[in-house]
């Protein structure tokens, strides 16, 4: 039993696109370094290669850009590229690890004249810091209080034009005073299938992975969108080729290793397919509750929220209506269930 536990724990962290230890090495030894070589999300690149180019003729300081969509779709990546491209250096940290404004001030104080500094997961920076960080990035100067009492003062430090680069995964967390400061924002959206092709196929040749059309293609097909997840798939299929196989990633072969790992042709996993199931069986297709569905899976409702409902809703299998989660038409035909009779979706009654 605890072994069924574990391996169902390892098909979910599989799919999760959320970095793992793991993943770390693995993605900056497969990170494109120009924009050119950065696959799909091109009105994002078609507007960067403008920027950029604009900020090189003038020798300023590119915009503050703002970065959002779920994990694993390259926001990390596009910010290394954006250094790489103005030739600059890049200072990356995370929003919870900048705990105090003396914290911000060390970060800020350090950059150069055009410099990047990456924040991920900027909407959870704490809200003391982020009043620190308006005149940063409006004006590059950081009020700094020395003293306390009758004795304090506010001293301004000047900064170098720099160019901080936000990544969220949670654009309505974000504050209106910090939006409304990016002079850029760009939505990543999922890859199609054949973008995902031509990353698992690059990734491939870096890995020296031997891998065939076929077998890359339904790679792609089963990544839920995200570069990070094929990536890893790939390092998966590669695991099963070499002991089932002769190491060559076929078509077949490859759907083999998928199945292993329940995952199906639409990149449904096992705990995607559940809560669909459990959403149809018990509920009656919903609207459910979403706390109600995090106590009838067993999981939690922020995982539901942050890495399952995602990629079901852009693919139409589930839809958030006034009431809760529903399941669809889609849901039910995928899951091979009767459409009940009297099936119609909350989305679109008046």
């Amino acid at each position: 039993m605890a072994r069924k536990d574990e391996q169902d724990e390892e098909r979910a962290d599989l799919m999760d696109p959320a970095r793992r230890e793991d993943d770390a090495a693995l993605d900056r030894a497969l990170r494109p370094e120009r924009l050119a070589d950065f696959v799909g999300q091109d009105p994002v690149k078609e507007q960067l290669a403008i920027a950029l180019e604009s900020a090189r003729m003038r020798g300023e300081a590119l915009d503050h850009v703002l970065l959002c969509g779920p994990p694993g779709l390259g926001k990390t990546t596009l910010a290394t590229i954006l250094a790489r491209e103005l030739g600059s250096a890049i200072t990356c940290t995370s929003g919870p690890v900048v705990e105090r404004p003396g914290d911000l001030a060390g970060l800020l104080t350090n950059l150069r004249a055009r410099n990047i500094l990456f924040v991920d997961e900027i909407h959870r920076m704490n809200h003391v810091v982020e009043e620190y960080l308006y005149p940063a990035m409006e004006d590059f100067g950081l009020d700094i209080m020395i003293d306390r009492g009758p004795n304090a003062r506010s001293v301004r430090l000047k900064l170098e034009p720099f160019t901080l680069v936000g990544a969220t995964t949670r654009t309505g967390l974000l504050t209106s005073p910090l939006r409304a400061r990016f002079g850029m924002t760009f939505r990543l959206d999922y890859y199609r299938p054949d973008e995902l092709y031509r990353i698992v196929l690059r990734s491939a040749a870096l890995m020296a992975i031997a891998v065939d059309e076929a077998g890359a293609l339904e790679i792609a097909r089963r990544s839920r969108g995200t570069p990070r997840i094929a990536n890893r798939l790939l390092r998966r299929v590669r695991d099963y080729a070499v002991v089932k196989g002769d190491g060559c990633i076929t078509g077949p072969l490859s759907i083999d290793a998928l199945e292993m790992f329940l995952i199906d042709r639409q990149g449904l996993d096992e705990m995607d397919r559940r809560l669909l199931q459990i959403i149809i069986t018990k509920f009656g297709g919903g609207p459910v509750g979403i706390d109600t569905l995090a106590v009838a899976i067993g999981e939690e409702a922020d995982t539901l929220e942050d890495v399952y409902e995602p990629y079901l809703i852009q693919q139409g299998y589930l839809q958030r209506t006034r009431r809760g989660r529903q399941a669809t038409r889609l849901a039910y035909e995928h899951l091979g269930v009767a459409v009940p009779p009297d099936f119609q979706s909350e989305l679109f009654q008046g």
